[in-house]
């Protein structure tokens, strides 16, 4: 595939025949050329003359791939935004919520939002820690 003609560019996708896989062309390596997975990972060192240009269905297929094992890494999603979106409020007759709760309402009386933020995680713990059963 690598003649003078049509030399590869960075960012290509090629298949290998060797490896069955369709790789990112980064560079040369010597006689080789490196190949990187669509969607990132480790690369690998793969002949120059064996290579083709991807089809489109190969193309679609690495894509598709590697959409597939990002979304299986990926950490779980935070809880939504309505739970998590108020300010906690403090449980009455709790000494330690009291207090939180009035670091946060000096903070935002101050302006201080990063003050605030930090009195309401804090909140958060204290009521995880303390108040759950």
């Amino acid at each position: 595939m690598t003649t003078a003609s049509e030399p590869l560019e960075p960012g290509s996708l090629c298949y290998d025949p060797a490896t069955a896989k369709v790789g990112e062309y980064r560079d040369r390596a010597g006689p080789y050329v490196l190949l990187r997975p669509v969607g990132g990972g480790r690369e690998w060192e793969a002949d120059p003359r064996t290579l083709r240009p991807a089809t489109d269905q190969e193309r679609l297929g690495a894509s598709v791939r590697a959409v597939n094992h990002r979304s299986g890494t990926v950490p779980s999603l935070s809880p939504p935004l309505d739970r998590i979106g108020r300010p906690p409020r403090a449980v009455p007759g709790c000494g330690t919520c009291a207090d939180l709760a009035g670091r946060r309402e000096a903070a935002r009386a101050a302006y201080d939002h990063s003050a605030e933020t930090d009195a309401n995680v804090l909140l958060r713990q204290h009521q995880r820690k303390e108040h759950r059963a």
